[in-house]
Formats: structure tokens, C-alpha cells, sequence
């Protein structure tokens, strides 16, 4: 159901996003929703990912900015690696033929993202003008993909955008089995390595959970971006050493 703009902020292009704590509530119609209209460009993603806002929003609707409370986040040394995937790791690292790439095909991992389907949805909120939007951010350095590769092949991965040390996981696909969950625990080792303790997770959902995720205050969230967004960056680059993070030492191969 479209919100009535009577009832929402609606921005022009470039005009300041409200506070994230003025976003309805539990009562209101879509809770954690903030305001409309506006734009897609980088500063105004920027802008956004900078307060602890998103955009979301179907092919139907205009732009829609997002604020939740509680926000569901990844705290990277919580990540749970269940047996099987702690065996479909082994597996993968110790195979010449498998490798992680970081921003080797960010356009086919946003595409793919965005074609995959979801349960319990019939469509997609990563439509064609997210696509370019966020093309657009990674373009300027502020959105990566981690992927997952099998014989020249791209099998799986996820995007994320990132100010600083400030993460925010976006979306996952996968071809073969694990391939997505396998580029998520890269990110976790990459994330380890180099000092970023939390990826958002944006909503709640019973597989973030079984992973790790868990749910904390709107507030603390945004603290913790205000915070890790103005610290330096790293470098997007994946190095094998760095399933160290996750594996025991002896099965990675130097």
C-alpha cells in the first residue's frame, strides 16, 4: 500500500532527511518508514547511510526511505558458523579452482541480486533505478561486491555499501549451494581483519538470526555509524591468509 504523502515528509531532490527517530512507529501503517520523494543520487545516499537510513521501495512507488527500530545488525565476531558450512568452507578454500574477488563484477552481482527470488515476495525492491544508484556508489568507492567464483564461473556473492568502517550488507544471491553464505563468511574475515566489528542487516529475518544477527536499539545503531562511518577505510581487497579469521590456522594453505 502506497502511504499517504499527507501523513509522510516528502522531500525534494537533495532536501535534509528527517530525524531517523521522527520514522512511524509499531502503530502506524509501515513502521520505520521515514519519508518519501527525494533522489537516488550519491550524496543523497550518502547522506542517508550516514544517519542510518535506506531507500526501499517496489517498481509501483516512489522513493521510500527506511529508518527501523530495533535495527537488526551482524556483529562479526557473533557470526555462527554452522558445521556444515564450516565444512563447505574447508572445501572451498583448499580448491585452486575457488576464490573470493571483491568488486570483480559488481554490475552482475547487483543484477543477479536483484533477478533472484525471494520467499514470500513476488517481486523485487532492488528495481532498475536502485540498480543504477547504487552502480553510481560504487562507482565512487562506497558500495563493493564480494563474490563468490568457481572455475572462471561467478557461482554467488552479496553487495554492501560502506562509509569508512561503517557496513551495510544489501543483498546475497546464489547459484549452487552456500555460494551466498560463503561470500557472507569472507566478509565476515575481511571484516575481522580489518577492525569493523558490525554489518547492518537492516531487518530481521529467521536466517540473519541463525547466523548471528540480533536485533538493537535504533539509537545505538545510529551512535555506532555517526562513530565507525569517519574512520578510515580499508582496503577492498581479499586475501587467502584471511579465512585465518575463521578457519584453524593449519587448513589454509600458504
Amino acid at each position: 500500500m502506497l502511504p499517504s504523502q499527507s501523513r509522510l515528509p516528502w522531500l525534494a531532490p537533495g532536501a535534509p532527511f528527517p530525524e531517523p527517530e521522527q520514522a512511524w512507529g509499531a502503530s502506524d501503517p509501515a513502521p520505520g518508514l521515514l519519508a518519501g520523494g527525494g533522489a537516488l543520487d550519491v550524496e543523497s545516499l550518502v547522506r542517508a547511510y550516514s544517519q542510518g537510513i535506506f531507500p526501499w521501495f517496489s517498481d509501483d512507488q516512489p522513493i521510500l526511505w527506511w529508518s527501523p527500530d530495533p535495527r537488526m545488525v551482524l556483529r562479526v565476531n557473533d557470526f555462527k558458523l554452522h558445521r556444515s558450512l564450516r565444512k563447505a568452507l574447508d572445501r572451498f578454500q583448499r580448491d585452486a579452482r575457488c576464490e573470493i574477488r571483491i568488486d570483480s563484477a559488481f554490475a552482475q552481482v547487483i543484477r543477479a541480486c536483484s533477478a533472484s527470488a525471494r520467499t514470500g515476495q513476488s517481486g523485487t525492491w532492488i528495481v532498475p533505478d536502485m540498480v543504477l544508484a547504487y552502480e553510481a556508489l560504487h562507482g565512487a568507492g562506497l558500495a563493493h561486491s564480494v563474490e563468490t567464483w568457481v572455475d572462471g564461473q561467478l557461482m554467488g556473492g552479496l553487495y554492501c555499501v560502506a562509509l569508512g568502517k561503517a557496513l551495510f550488507g544489501e543483498s546475497m544471491f546464489t547459484r549452487v549451494p552456500d555460494a551466498s553464505k560463503i561470500a557472507l563468511a569472507a566478509l565476515v574475515c575481511f571484516c575481522r581483519h580489518n577492525g569493523i566489528d558490525l554489518i547492518d542487516c537492516q531487518q530481521n529475518t529467521g536466517h540473519l538470526a541463525s547466523l548471528g544477527a540480533r536485533e538493537i536499539s535504533r539509537a545505538s545503531f545510529v551512535n555506532q555509524v555517526a562513530h565507525n562511518s569517519v574512520l578510515p577505510a580499508p582496503r577492498w581487497q581479499f586475501e587467502h591468509v584471511y579465512w585465518h579469521k575463521l578457519l584453524p590456522a593449519k587448513t589454509v594453505p600458504t
